[in-house]
């Protein structure tokens, strides 16, 4: 009997902690709201251009329990919301300090002005709400209520100008006039706007001399650039390449294979370009060119193709002066040899451009490294 009624106390004990684990279960309620709080000082005047954050407060959506909440900032013109913009940034405190910068921003963008004449001097009423999430598939999604900052003054903001991160060469050799087939050139490491390319610029089937314009994005928008208003040096080492403007293009008069290389300036809210034409100079580097380090020395350099043999013919290494490890460069004036150096992996030419240092590549004494940089292939053997 005393073991039937310890086979009941156990049952029971079971069912009465299954019980609790079904009460202790998270169900997620859909709220309607929740409370943005209005600023302390709110009344007082907002002048975004001399400070440097709103702070905000608000209180969790009650999802029916505690939750890793986000949240997100929206502004509009109009009370009703009619029109708003979202800013950029989360924050996932019930306190947090949004940047005056992204406010004025996005006030520009809802006054829709292009001039600073244009852009409205006076303070004037901001409207403001939250977005509540809980992950990044917009669960528990919900809006908070809408908050009036009476004076808000704004100012004539624009985006802070940034190097370009991409630049392409396009021309009658290189891409045939096609973006689709630019050449895409490589960033210098540790010189934001600066770029490299290994250049064909011989003739055409028709035996028309090279001509070429860049620009940061594959198109025709209107930001691209030849001839007029840049800096050009012309010093491709043994010969001046004769550039001259073509219908807006470089047009190069002493065709040949070149370094390409382009650097930007900002100038207020304008780009500047220089462009350099220098010896297509590909050297060996360390263990593979008898230990020898940023070598310049014509012993380890690269033999260039012959221009009759076309844009996708091969730079050829001297012989490896030792087993090791393979590094190969060009080299830039003012910049050291491994921030344009490159490697070959699986026949494919990697730059190591704005990354960390690459893998390593190990070669054989007498083996040579061949390069095609218009195919982007490479071997050795």
């Amino acid at each position: 009997m005393k073991k039937f009624y310890n086979i009941i106390l156990l049952l029971t004990t079971l069912g009465l902690l299954w019980s609790c684990q079904e009460e202790d279960q998270l169900v997620l309620q859909q709220p309607d709201s929740f409370t943005l709080n209005v600023p302390k000082y709110a009344s007082g005047i907002y002048d975004l251009q001399n400070m440097e954050t709103i702070e905000f407060t608000t209180s969790q959506p009650d999802y029916g329990f505690t939750a890793a909440t986000i949240y997100s900032v929206a502004i509009s013109l109009n009370q009703d919301f009619s029109n708003f913009v979202e800013l950029p940034g989360e924050y996932t405190l019930a306190k947090f300090n949004v940047p005056a910068e992204d406010i004025a921003l996005a006030i520009m963008e809802l006054h829709g002005v292009e001039e600073e004449s244009e852009y409205p001097t006076d303070a004037h009423p901001l409207y403001v709400r939250l977005k509540s999430v809980l992950n990044d598939k917009n669960d528990g999604e919900v809006v908070s209520n809408i908050i009036t900052l009476p004076k808000v003054k704004g100012y004539f903001a624009l985006d802070p100008m940034v190097m370009p991160e991409e630049m392409y060469i396009i021309g009658n050799v290189a891409g045939d006039w096609s973006w689709d087939n630019a050449t895409v050139m490589i960033p210098v490491w540790g010189s934001e706007g600066k770029f490299w390319a290994m250049q064909y610029l011989g003739q055409t089937a028709d035996g028309v001399n090279a001509e070429i314009k860049f620009n940061i994005a594959k198109d025709w928008d209107g930001n691209e650039f030849g001839f007029e208003g840049t800096a050009i040096n012309q010093n491709g080492g043994t010969a001046d390449i004769g550039a001259s403007d073509s219908e807006g293009n470089i047009g190069i008069g002493n065709p040949g294979w070149y370094i390409v290389v382009v650097t930007t300036t900002i100038n207020g809210r304008d780009y500047e370009y220089a462009v350099d034409f220098l010896p297509p100079h590909v050297h060996l580097q360390g263990e593979t060119a008898a230990g020898n380090w940023g070598t310049t020395d014509a012993v380890y350099r690269f033999a260039v193709p012959e221009l009759s043999l076309g844009a996708n013919a091969e730079f050829i290494s001297p012989p490896f002066t030792n087993n090791g490890e393979i590094r190969a460069s060009i080299q830039l004036p003012g910049q050291e040899w491994w921030h344009t150096e490159f490697l070959v992996f699986d026949g494919i030419f990697v730059p190591r451009a704005t990354g960390d240092d690459q893998e390593r590549v190990t070669g054989n004494a007498g083996q040579r490294l061949y390069i095609n940089f218009t195919e982007r292939t490479g071997k050795t053997q």
